[in-house]
């Protein structure tokens, strides 16, 4: 690890003050997840920036997914629920989910 040392405003540095004594962390540590959690959503803001690029440049064709429309899930089969589309329901489970 590397030691920084970082300018913050007076009122940032109390509410993060207040929030490890709760979370029974330190500020490096919470610093440390903040970080990661931003470069996560950079990661993917700029993922999601390339998929609409991507997609204005070459556009969906009509009917382009028809053929796969029943075959999709969108987890209302796991309450027994019939999507459309479908000719079937998944039963509800009672218990602990196993997957």
């Amino acid at each position: 690890m590397k030691t920084v040392q970082m300018t913050l405003d007076d009122d940032l540095v109390e509410a993060v003050d207040r929030t490890v004594k709760r979370l029974h962390t330190s500020r490096s540590a919470f610093a440390r997840k903040a970080l990661r959690d931003a470069l996560m959503r950079y990661s993917v803001a700029l993922l999601e920036q390339k998929h609409r690029k991507g997609y204005l440049a070459k556009p969906v064709k009509k009917h382009e997914f028809s053929p796969w429309e029943d075959e999709q899930v969108w987890g209302d089969e796991l309450n027994g629920v019939k999507s459309a589309g479908t000719s079937s329901s998944i039963p509800i489970r009672s218990g602990p989910c196993s997957y």
